[in-house]
């Protein structure tokens, strides 16, 4: 693991703090520019908020632990992984047919929440693999299970937003 290697990184310092703030950014930005290409109610914005907001509650976590020594690192962050479900509650919307839009953008932002404590905790590699396993679901998965479920011809909404975004 990289933190073998250079153990500093696991110190809640202005540089180790710099560079999670920078996986944050480009780890939910990779994620949510995927969501603003479909058009979805969260898009980069919301993810990098919510990857930034967890990173830094579990380095907070983390930080209070080596400098105060009784209190749980993990504490804070536990917080995060329950009260990101309200959030992503609210990108959940059911139409007038009982279709069910923004599961996705909901999972996507619970999964950024945690790739963002991941960042905070100094587990780098857990948060990259997280980060393209996200990517991947996201992006390439789509197409695999819209031609598995049965009338996957149709075109659904969002196929039809993003039809007439783009032309």
């Amino acid at each position: 693991m990289i933190v073998d290697r250079f153990p500093w990184l696991l110190e809640p310092n202005i540089l180790t703090v710099l560079i999670r703030t920078l996986m944050a950014l480009i780890c939910a930005g990779m994620i949510g520019s995927e969501r603003n290409l479909r058009g979805a109610a969260a898009g980069m914005r919301t993810h990098i908020l919510v990857c930034l907001g967890a990173m830094l509650a579990m380095t907070t976590g983390q930080f209070a632990f080596l400098h105060y020594g009784t209190v749980d690192p993990t504490r804070i962050g536990a917080q995060v992984v329950s009260g990101i479900g309200f959030l992503g509650a609210g990108s959940i919307i059911v139409t007038r047919g009982n279709r069910v839009h923004g599961l996705t953008t909901a999972a996507g932002l619970w999964a950024s929440a945690c790739i963002g404590l991941a960042i905070g905790i100094g587990f780098y590699e857990g948060a990259l693999i997280g980060t393209v396993a996200v990517y991947i679901t996201e992006r390439l998965l789509r197409r695999i299970s819209k031609s598995l479920l049965p009338g996957s011809e149709k075109e659904t909404e969002e196929d039809l937003a993003e039809h007439n975004r783009h032309g």
